[in-house]
């Protein structure tokens, strides 16, 4: 049994937004060399997502896949975006006094629904390998979700590959 593990980069905006990263993906696969077992791709972000989804093919004006800005819409029903401080429990003064000391500004902090978000949305998809592919259907994608809409930041996608 083998095991690889690879991560890439991807930058995010000021914006709830959605990277079709299946190529990337597919090239770690590739270069796993591993033919049959399980894909696994995670985020270690605390306000990002991994989920598999069809391609929308159409967007809207700022890029965003249609079928992923429904699923914002719907999300944002159900966990209001963060607007001001009070709005949810967190962050409280003693978060804000800890994102002080790590040169945060406050304002950094109001990200509450992209983290209530994440939790619904889960952080990590597996995906059974077979013959040196991955089983995602014929329409699916693999999409890395960042839902915080205070900063655009760098982020990480980690896949891990078990199997021989």
């Amino acid at each position: 049994m083998a095991v690889y593990h690879e991560c890439f980069k991807i930058q995010s905006d000021k914006r709830p937004t959605f990277h079709d990263v299946t190529a990337q993906v597919e090239a770690v696969l590739q270069k796993s060399k591993i033919q049959n077992g399980i894909l696994l791709v995670f985020s270690q972000h605390t306000t990002c997502s991994v989920l598999i989804q069809e391609a929308s093919d159409d967007v809207n004006y700022w890029g965003t896949e249609l079928l992923m800005q429904d699923l914002v819409n719907v999300l944002t029903k159900i966990i209001p975006t963060c607007l001001t401080e009070g709005q949810y429990l967190h962050p409280g003064p003693k978060h804000i006094e800890a994102a002080a000391g790590r040169d945060e500004l406050p304002s950094w902090s109001l990200n509450t629904d992209a983290h209530l978000r994440s939790v619904i949305m889960g952080r990590s998809q597996s995906v059974p390998v077979v013959d040196g592919g991955m089983l995602l259907g014929e329409f699916g994608r693999i999409y890395f979700a960042d839902f915080d809409q205070v900063r655009a930041r760098e982020r990480t996608v980690r896949v891990q590959i078990v199997g021989e």
